[in-house]
């Protein structure tokens, strides 16, 4: 029996950059661990679990635009929420802690700082890389792509930031939030999948 199989490897989360790799990391890591993977099925476990639909889960992501939070915040002070946006962290938080009964790869959402406050055990990886890098990846990502890559880079990754901010009350990217910071410029993502794994089969 491995000890994937056992279920000694720990739920990890990947929080990213936008363009850094972390759907790339996670689908490498899946396949050695022989655990699942999570990103876009979110959407469907949350729509299932808060009544919202799908689309309305896809267009408010795990992104905020500071004018969106804001505006929200102000106009919804007084509810339970401050806008849909809250209503569905609450129900990714819910679908989140359910798939982590079992080890398994979650990205993005807050999933580091959800399972930290659950006191579930986690392994946390931050991805990066550098604009320029990042900017080359998003034309890969969307061909079609019509904004300037590295300005479109720029604003999803200030989404984000907000994001993080909002909801787990601190910087995305900050070395102490998670347990390993990669530089996926300076290496490639099946290579780090190989260390990790590794790593992760064979700790204490």
């Amino acid at each position: 029996m491995t000890r994937t199989e056992n279920g000694s490897v720990p739920v990890i989360t990947i929080s990213r950059e936008y363009g850094a790799g972390g759907r790339t990391l996670a689908k490498a890591l899946s396949r050695k661990l022989d655990i699942p993977w999570y990103d876009k099925d979110f959407v469907k476990i949350t729509a299932q679990k808060s009544g919202y639909s799908e689309n309305e889960i896809n267009e408010e992501g795990e992104e905020i635009s500071a004018i969106s939070r804001t505006l929200n915040s102000i106009l919804n002070s007084a509810a339970p929420y401050t806008s849909s946006h809250d209503a569905i962290f609450e129900a990714q938080k819910k679908a989140m802690l359910d798939l982590a009964q079992k080890p398994c790869i979650l990205v993005g959402r807050c999933g580091n700082v959800i399972l930290r406050e659950a006191k579930v055990d986690s392994f946390d990886i931050f991805l990066y890389a550098s604009p320029e890098i990042r900017a080359e990846r998003a034309l890969k990502i969307d061909p079609g792509l019509r904004e300037d890559p590295r300005k479109y880079v720029e604003k999803r990754d200030a989404y984000r930031r907000n994001y993080y901010k909002a909801y787990a009350k601190s910087q995305m990217g900050q070395a102490q939030n998670y347990n390993i910071c990669v530089d996926t410029g300076r290496i490639d993502c099946e290579i780090l999948s190989d260390y990790l794994a590794d790593f992760l089969l064979n700790r204490q």
